[in-house]
């Protein structure tokens, strides 16, 4: 992703902070402290003109939601290195964090490739596309009222998968090593020009997962689909892992019809 970003969208090598578990810089390593403050880094003093870019890669889950505000019931979450001890990173705290600071004339992009990730921003407005690409807009903004999209500013995700669904690790895409399927997808997009649009990239994502099978085909589901029983108390079907990238936005557009930019 990296790599893409500074050759593909020019982006500063020195505007990218990543957070890896190879790190030796106890700063650079994905625990939830390290974690949040790079959200909180990313949207620091921004200013119009200023295009923000967020990718997770790594595991998500659910949790029980109370507040009444999840359609599902649940809320989304982000497993940080260190989750056990400290706990997930919940969406509506990255809603907090990422979402609303965004003030005109800011655009931020978010890439989630983790299990459970559909909503992990708790955006207002889901794009909700079948397999022959027509969609609609569904609406989730909480009934409670709070406001859940930006303070004036632009947000876009793209996500792994559904709510109710999991994503794969998998090197069936790459041939080479394991990657996240969801990444691998979003950058072969963008590579063979089917990046054109929102709508464009979004249904190349899913064909080209599609086209490996779909999730059952894809290699590395056993850890995933372990941590997301141990962590939700679920349990993996027979009919094995299954995931559809997902679309969701502080608010509705044409997915066609508008170009696709960072």
């Amino acid at each position: 992703m990296r790599h893409l970003l500074t050759t593909r969208f020019h982006f500063p090598d020195d505007s990218i902070i990543m957070l890896t578990e190879e790190q030796s810089d106890p700063y650079k390593i994905p625990t939830k402290h390290n974690i949040r403050m790079a959200m909180y880094w990313l949207v620091q003093g921004c200013q119009p003109g200023d295009s923000l870019v967020f990718h997770y890669s790594g595991h998500g889950a659910q949790q029980r939601n109370y507040s009444g505000d999840e359609i599902d019931g649940m809320d989304e979450t982000l497993c940080p290195l260190d989750f056990e001890t400290q706990g997930m990173i919940v969406d509506d705290e990255i809603n907090t964090a990422l979402v609303r600071p965004l003030t005109p004339g800011v655009k931020l992009h978010a890439l989630i490739d983790a299990c459970h990730s559909g909503t992990a921003l708790d955006l207002p407005f889901l794009c909700r596309m079948n397999r022959s690409g027509q969609y609609i807009w569904e609406d989730h903004r909480p009934r409670s009222g709070v406001w859940k999209g930006t303070s004036g500013g632009e947000c876009i995700s793209f996500s792994g998968c559904d709510d109710n669904q999991t994503s794969a690790d998998t090197s069936a895409l790459s041939k080479i090593t394991s990657t996240g399927a969801m990444t691998f997808c979003f950058i072969q997009a963008i590579e063979r020009g089917q990046g054109t649009t929102y709508g464009s990239i979004l249904t190349s994502m899913r064909s080209t997962i599609r086209s490996t099978g779909g999730g059952d085909a894809l290699g590395g589901g056993a850890v995933t689909s372990l941590i997301t029983m141990l962590l939700t108390g679920g349990s993996v079907g027979s009919g094995g892992l299954k995931q559809d990238p997902q679309l969701t936005a502080n608010e509705q557009f044409d997915v066609y019809a508008k170009p696709f930019s960072l």
